[in-house]
């Protein structure tokens, strides 16, 4: 039975045109080709790829953030409560109003204290700075590598320059060593944020995310598979283009460089929006879509390759609305903020002279701050 899903699942059809087989891409004189078996090689790596992350952020991103005065907010912490504890890990970080006045009830504080101590706690959850400024720096080390790597690349190939070359004998299309490796690493480094991701900073596009993720795993995955090397260098090395420059304006950001996150920021959505909305649609998938068809007729993998494509397009519609609206409030004058974010959310200053909530049973009021903080205001604005 699994020797027939095998085959069911290499079926020729799926993978190449008519009238070829997967002997035609065996290595023979000289010319090497892609391998299915080469991925598992990606796996290990993207473990090392976590490694070297974990190092990095140690040894590297630290001492970064500490010379750019990367501070971290102080956080009110929310006084130790058993009964609001429970009801907040295992039922729900925003109770509603009449779950508010029942745990008011059980708890013997008030209905304002409790909403108060869900406040803190939920901040309390969320990332400190130095956590994002480690992440943006990681992934700005890589997407800059990645960018100039893959331009080393793909920068002396004639099919850079016309795009109908991409498709020049193909699928017999001998892959260059350059190509092996420049695959390798990009498809290990997506493994590794898929695997990091439940880990990583959450924000409001955490499904977008993970769909990206896995979208881009599978079609660099395919496009190994059926020899598409030639058209997937060029996605690659498209999407690193912008993405470095959105990691360091997050980066300054942290650090409290306002004027320069904002210049960096509009550098990188004329990139985003130039490279993804107009390079992408008009010339890639053109490329992929309609260039193919004057060598060979569509079959599946033609068909799955481009849904793959599209699917990656609607995401980049998706950000590029954010990002354009992120734009807005910057030209009118407002701070720049991230859309897909969560912010720390503030106590009223009225509810500060409070006494915040004590443990079950032992409430009073107008008591004095037990963690002895003043007032803060927490409602920053920045782009991350």
């Amino acid at each position: 039975m699994f020797q027939a899903l095998y085959n069911c699942f290499w079926w020729e059809r799926l993978w190449l045109p008519a009238n070829l087989t997967w002997s035609d891409l065996r290595d023979h004189h000289g010319q090497v080709f892609a391998k299915a078996s080469d991925l598992y090689f990606t796996l290990p790596l993207a473990f090392l790829f976590l490694g070297v992350r974990r190092l990095f952020e140690t040894y590297v991103a630290t001492p970064l953030a500490r010379l750019l005065n990367v501070k971290e907010k102080v956080r009110l912490k929310a006084t130790p409560n058993p009964i609001l504890e429970k009801h907040y890990t295992s039922s729900c970080k925003h109770p509603k109003q009449a779950d508010i006045e029942a745990l008011s009830k059980k708890s013997g504080c008030s209905a304002r204290q409790v909403e108060r101590w869900f406040r803190r706690r939920r901040n309390q959850d969320r990332p400190s700075l130095l956590k994002k400024f480690r992440e943006a720096s990681w992934r700005f080390t890589f997407y800059l590598i990645a960018f100039i790597a893959g331009m080393v690349v793909i920068a002396d190939k004639p099919w850079f320059y016309d795009l109908r070359k991409v498709w020049d004998g193909y699928p017999v299309q001998t892959m260059l060593p350059s190509q092996y490796w420049y695959y390798m690493i990009e498809l290990s480094f997506y493994w590794s944020l898929l695997f990091s991701i439940a880990s990583d900073v959450k924000r409001k596009d955490f499904k977008e995310q993970v769909i990206h993720h896995v979208a881009t795993i599978i079609l660099i995955s395919f496009s190994w598979c059926t020899n598409y090397i030639r058209a997937g260098t060029l996605v690659m090395a498209l999407h690193d283009s912008s993405d470095y420059l959105l990691e360091s304006a997050k980066m300054f950001n942290y650090a409290g460089w306002k004027n320069t996150c904002n210049n960096i920021f509009i550098v990188f959505a004329m990139v985003f929006i130039f490279t993804r909305l107009i390079i992408l649609p008009f010339w890639i998938l053109h490329c992929t879509i309609v260039y193919p068809l004057d060598h060979y007729p569509p079959f599946f993998g033609y068909y799955f390759f481009n849904l793959m494509m599209l699917i990656l397009q609607s995401l980049h519609i998706f950000w590029a609305f954010l990002i354009i609206r992120m734009a807005q409030k910057f030209i009118t004058g407002k701070v720049v903020e991230d859309e897909r974010s969560d912010r720390d959310e503030t106590d009223n200053s009225d509810e500060e002279d409070e006494k915040p909530v004590a443990a079950a049973g032992s409430a009073t009021k107008n008591g004095p701050l037990t963690n002895g903080h003043p007032v803060l205001n927490n409602n920053h604005r920045k782009v991350e």
